[in-house]
């Protein structure tokens, strides 16, 4: 399968059309941006690490049931994917109150909730991605009720798979991000990446950092972290 033209480039990865209509390529950079892009910078080797990561989660989800857009991995950073038209909505699904969430509501990082708490963000860059719930999403026609109620249930699925695995590495799924498409069909599956830029991984025994905050805090490290999890969940 080649790469033909450019169809889209966002911060963390390219997109190519190919010989087939119905699948693209995506291209991994190393850039890393934070801050609604006020920050820019480059973790080394980082494109590597969530082509990898996010294709093994992906093929592990779908075995569990969770439908992916995940095809086939051609290289390092490159990797087959069903071409998707995204669906606008950010869905976080949060375990411990970190980030944003304990800014906006005074709750102390760490914080444990009973229950994953779901949120929605309208995917606009132009309005810095505003958190949105399910009837303004109805309003401005991002989705239907049964889209809705299906990315919620997958999200929901994802967290709980995911949360299990990865305590096997000794990492915590503190929360998240997901993005789902729409196929040629209308069938929703689960699109973009799962990596440390799209996660907080929290170390189990110690609590520490194995995710962008490291590069969002200017604490540092961030490219051995990076690599870090690599090797716990691929060897």
């Amino acid at each position: 399968m080649n790469k033909l033209e450019q169809l889209y480039e966002g911060k963390a990865k390219k997109v190519f059309a190919t010989e087939d209509p119905n699948l693209v390529i995506v291209d991994y950079k190393d850039d890393a941006t934070a801050g609604d892009g006020a920050k820019k910078g480059t973790i080394r080797g980082k494109g590597v690490v969530n082509n990898k990561l996010s294709n093994n989660l992906m093929k592990m989800l779908a075995e569990q049931g969770v439908p992916t857009h995940f095809v086939e991995e051609l290289s390092d950073r490159e990797t087959l994917v069903k071409k998707v038209q995204i669906v606008p909505l950010e869905v976080i699904v949060r375990n411990v109150a970190a980030g944003s969430f304990s800014k906006r509501y005074g709750v102390a990082e760490g914080t444990v909730f009973k229950a994953p708490t779901l949120e929605f963000s309208y995917k606009n860059d132009d309005l810095h991605d505003p958190l949105i719930n399910h009837y303004h999403a109805l309003a401005l026609e991002l989705a239907t009720q049964e889209e809705i109620d299906t990315i919620s249930a997958y999200a929901f699925k994802v967290n709980e798979i995911l949360s299990k695995y990865l305590l096997q590495f000794n990492i915590r799924l503190i929360d998240f991000k997901l993005e789902f498409g729409r196929l040629a069909d209308g069938t929703i599956v689960l699109a973009d990446e799962i990596s440390p830029d799209t996660c907080r991984f929290w170390d189990a025994t110690t609590g520490a950092h194995l995710d962008k905050d490291l590069f969002r805090r200017d604490l540092g490290g961030e490219e051995e972290a990076y690599q870090e999890v690599m090797k716990r969940l691929l060897g």
